[in-house]
């Protein structure tokens, strides 16, 4: 093997090899990126769940105050 063949060799083996970890890096960045956004997103989805949650027992509470034969008397006398 001659000398300017070792030294190509050197020289693409040392560029494959930076090739390649700099892949590895972005790879890695990229996976990091993507499981801080999937957590934001299941932190959004609790949190449009516990306001859902909350809605759902403000409705029942109105329909129970409405449907409530009271109410429907306070409001005829306000009428009169």
């Amino acid at each position: 093997m001659s000398g300017t063949t070792m030294v190509v060799l050197i020289v693409l083996i040392s560029v494959g090899s930076g090739v390649i970890y700099d892949m590895y890096k972005k790879h890695l960045e990229f996976k990091s990126r993507t499981l801080k956004d999937s957590k934001e997103a299941n932190e959004h989805v609790a949190a449009v769940t516990r306001e859902l949650v909350e809605l759902k027992e403000r409705v029942q509470t109105l329909e129970a105050i409405v449907t409530d034969s009271s109410y429907s008397v306070k409001q005829e006398i306000n009428k009169l």
